[in-house]
């Protein structure tokens, strides 16, 4: 398996700015979405389940109810933010609302 190259904290700065729903915290990209109950919070983690293993690039999450809890980084990259996690966390914002 070839090593996926870590973006330097610039690029990283650039593309979060492109994103609707993301953050850098603690070293991860990270976003937290709410629905109106369980079912459809599970229904767009069910969205995002199948466009992560599409781009075989899973994320870290956690459901709480309406909640979502997404972190994205790339172990491939030593556990840092690559362009696979922007590329992801720009598909998922596309998923909100589908």
């Amino acid at each position: 398996m070839s090593k996926v190259a870590a973006l330097d904290q610039s690029q990283i700065h650039d593309e979060v700015a492109k994103l609707s729903n993301w953050s850098v915290k603690e070293g991860k990209l990270h976003a937290e979405f709410r629905f109106a109950d369980f079912v459809d919070a599970f229904a767009f983690m069910t969205k995002v389940a199948l466009a992560a293993e599409s781009a075989q690039h899973h994320p870290e999450w956690r459901n709480v109810y309406n909640r979502v809890t997404i972190d994205l980084v790339t172990h491939d990259a030593g556990d840092a933010i690559s362009q696979n996690d922007i590329d992801l966390a720009r598909k998922i914002d596309t998923l909100i609302g589908k």
